[in-house]
């Protein structure tokens, strides 16, 4: 989105005042090395305005660096047309597969990381720095070389790095982003989402266990993905809260699954727990078909999986809207709703997920940390 041929002011302002009207006050941004590697001024330039919009709207924005989901192999230019019908098909990793093997390219990554965050260090409409989204993800159903796929998805298979080898590889630029960050000293806070998708390999997986247990005690606030139903939700945060750090869950929200706004939100309300769903308008990433549609061929729409409004605004469930606007609702009572936009530089749509945000203040007592693992 952030390519200069794609970048589409419009899209962003309509897309973000239909947040704004939902009552939401913050986005979560992917962005990308590449762009900075082609382009820095002008990378930088687009997203001096895309927080010069989000603000005009009273949005916040948490600005992610990189990120391990989905295409292992990034590519500047014009993207390629969504798989039909197939979940996030076109998304794309950062830094990819080719950089995260090769430790001497990962520390090339320095110059990015310590331009971004010097840019905007003391930036007070960007809320905190996502380091690394899901950094060891293996990808086993859609790039893995594990099991089948759709008829349109069969060229992914097999393009993701060893479960292990990318586990070790994200694990050094987690430690080396964290140390580059530090080197800048951001008012914000850093973080890295724990989270847990199994890769099918014993080895890789005990690796990539410790690598989130070391995660817990090296960022500023905790961040969490979990896609269960409320008990799994529930256990999560309480575990994590035990930790003494503002928790934040960066993405919940399948509706196939059984995550939901509610009870979900309202207990993350009750909890204090900032909570950003995955999936804002139904767009190019093709969010609102279910992870298993790689494997999965689907000939009709389903149920929705993530996303809440349709590509002209209106929403997708009714019900679920009101219950997100409705200021009478118990997760609203007290507290402010926010949004969080997860845009990849490489799409040329807008993604954007919702979240609970309660006290701004809690997250800005950063404390350094050994990055070291």
């Amino acid at each position: 989105m952030f390519q200069a041929d794609t970048f589409d002011e419009a899209t962003i302002s309509r897309e973000l005042g239909w947040a704004a009207k939902l009552n939401f006050n913050a986005v979560r941004v992917f962005l990308h090395n590449a762009m900075w590697t082609d382009d820095a001024k002008g990378f930088l330039k687009r997203v001096d305005t895309f927080l010069r919009i989000a603000d005009s709207h009273g949005i916040g924005t948490m600005l992610v660096l990189f990120d391990g989901c989905w295409d292992p192999h990034p590519k500047l230019g014009k993207q390629l047309e969504p798989r039909p019908r197939v979940h996030n098909s076109r998304w794309v990793q950062a830094p990819g597969a080719k950089i995260l093997g090769d430790p001497a390219a990962i520390d090339k990554l320095e110059g990015y990381v310590k331009g971004v965050v010097s840019r905007y260090a003391n930036d007070s409409r960007v809320l905190l720095f996502d380091v690394f989204n899901e950094p060891d993800n293996a990808n086993s159903g859609s790039y893995s070389s594990i099991g089948d796929r759709v008829p349109s998805a069969e060229d992914a298979w097999g393009k993701e790095l060893k479960p292990l080898l990318k586990a070790q590889g994200a694990r050094s630029l987690i430690a080396k982003a964290l140390r580059w960050s530090r080197e800048i000293g951001p008012s914000q806070p850093l973080t890295v989402g724990v989270y847990w998708a199994p890769s099918g390999n014993e080895e890789a997986d005990q690796y990539r266990g410790e690598t989130g247990g070391w995660v817990l005690g090296v960022v500023d606030v905790t961040s969490f993905h979990n896609y269960d139903q409320i008990r799994g939700v529930a256990t999560e945060v309480l575990n994590l809260k035990s930790l003494g750090r503002p928790v934040i869950c960066s993405e919940y929200m399948a509706r196939g699954v059984g995550s939901t706004f509610d009870p979900i939100l309202g207990y993350f309300r009750s909890q204090d727990v900032w909570a950003f769903n995955w999936g804002f308008v139904a767009g190019r990433s093709q969010a609102n078909y279910p992870w298993d549609s790689w494997q999965v061929q689907y000939t009709e729409e389903p149920a929705w999986f993530h996303d809440v409004l349709r590509l002209d605004g209106s929403a997708y469930d009714a019900a679920e809207h009101a219950y997100l606007r409705n200021p009478v609702n118990t997760f609203l009572v007290r507290n402010i709703m926010v949004t969080s936009m997860l845009i990849t530089l490489l799409v040329t749509s807008i993604f954007a997920s919702v979240a609970c945000f309660w006290n701004r203040d809690t997250l800005f007592k950063a404390v350094p940390k050994d990055e070291d693992p």
